[in-house]
């Protein structure tokens, strides 16, 4: 998923000698807040090189927060067809804010967190190192 997700699943294959590029998938117009919120989203566009039909997919997001972007994510693939199952992985979960009944299956981190903080993950090919940042408006 755009934007934190396509790098760690860019990453992910190259670490896994998978060739070819991995899906990179917009869910932006998939958002049940996407009205209502006056969002006015990056419009990065969706990639699907290979048919999904029947395959096994795995949902790459860099932060967890309340399951809203991974049930955008379904709805979204879903119009690209139908893979034989789903699998959903986040490098940083924020435990304790989930308001959709959504697990992931491979978790780099749980981190506890209240629904005010809000996590950054930095990557070093974009910003000069590996970080991620806790940004709590109660510490300030």
């Amino acid at each position: 998923m755009h934007t934190g997700g396509a790098w760690i699943a860019e990453w992910l294959q190259k670490k896994m000698g998978y060739e070819g590029k991995s899906a990179s998938l917009n869910i932006n117009f998939y958002r049940d807040d996407f009205s209502r919120a006056g969002v006015n989203p990056k419009v990065e566009p969706t990639e699907m090189p290979v048919s999904i039909d029947d395959k096994h997919i795995i949902l790459v997001d860099d932060v967890f927060f309340t399951g809203r972007t991974v049930r955008s994510a379904l709805d979204a693939i879903m119009t690209f067809g139908r893979p034989s199952s789903v699998e959903f992985l986040t490098l940083i979960e924020r435990r304790f804010v989930q308001n959709i009944p959504i697990k992931a299956d491979y978790i780099g981190k749980s981190i506890d967190t209240i629904k005010e903080e809000k996590v950054s993950v930095l990557w070093k090919e974009k910003h000069g190192k590996d970080q991620i940042l806790l940004h709590s408006p109660i510490l300030k």
